[in-house]
């Protein structure tokens, strides 16, 4: 579902990413370690289209990003770090505005029962977002996620910020869009998290995918050492 082929992304002579192979089938979650500067985030761009590779390619349910960028986005959704949304617009609002971008229109029962199956209180549903803390926006975009049907789900250090109830919480979210087929790729700094939630998990430096782990067979304590040493 989520597929890199020999990805390299240059900026003139700093080498950004060098030679990402890596797959990720529906249902599985894949989290990407690695300081800042490692190459994560412009992992991530290069799925989302954001950057051109210098080389290599990006597939999302066999579809090249480069070659069909929009139908590419019919497949995928994206959480970053903070989520972009309408201050001014109520949750069930935003809701439906992206949702109806991406050419789907729901009843506002449906819409409702996207918001609650993240976890999303009803009685927050009609108040302004502008009001809302981080952990509820995600809920937000992660609900949107889920009115798209989306294959492929790409979140940028998604539980930075947040407290350990709402890390907590996001992770069962995150599990259960696996359990539905999703599947998953998280940048993330948070050891703990990454070996709680993912399947395997990716470590990145300088560019470089030097360690890729299953996340069955390494303990917290080991992935930490593992991580310390690489980086």
């Amino acid at each position: 579902m989520i597929q890199a082929l020999n990805l390299t992304k240059r900026y003139g002579s700093h080498l950004a990413l060098n030679n990402l192979n890596l797959q990720i089938n529906p249902g599985e979650i894949c989290c990407l370690l690695g300081q800042n500067g490692a190459g994560k985030s412009t992992t991530i761009n290069l799925f989302l289209g954001f950057i051109e590779p210098t080389s290599g390619n990006t597939l999302i349910n066999g579809v090249n990003v480069q070659d069909h960028p929009q139908e590419s986005k019919n497949y995928l959704a994206y959480i970053p770090e903070t989520v972009m949304l309408y201050p001014n617009l109520t949750g069930i609002e935003n809701l439906e505005y992206f949702s109806s971008l991406a050419g789907f229109k729901y009843s506002k029962t449906e819409l409702i029962a996207f918001l609650l199956k993240t976890g999303l209180q009803e009685e927050a549903h009609n108040k302004r977002l502008g009001g809302y803390s981080k952990g509820m926006r995600q809920k937000v975009g992660i609900a949107i996620a889920i009115s798209k049907h989306a294959k492929a789900l790409f979140l940028d250090e998604p539980t930075s910020g947040l407290d350990p109830k709402a890390s907590n919480e996001f992770t069962k979210i995150i599990r259960q869009l696996s359990d539905s087929g999703t599947a998953i790729l998280m940048a993330t700094h948070d050891i703990f998290r990454a070996k709680q939630v993912a399947h395997s998990i990716g470590i990145l430096r300088s560019g470089d995918f030097v360690s890729q782990i299953k996340a069955a067979d390494i303990s917290a304590n080991e992935l930490e050492e593992l991580y310390l040493q690489t980086v």
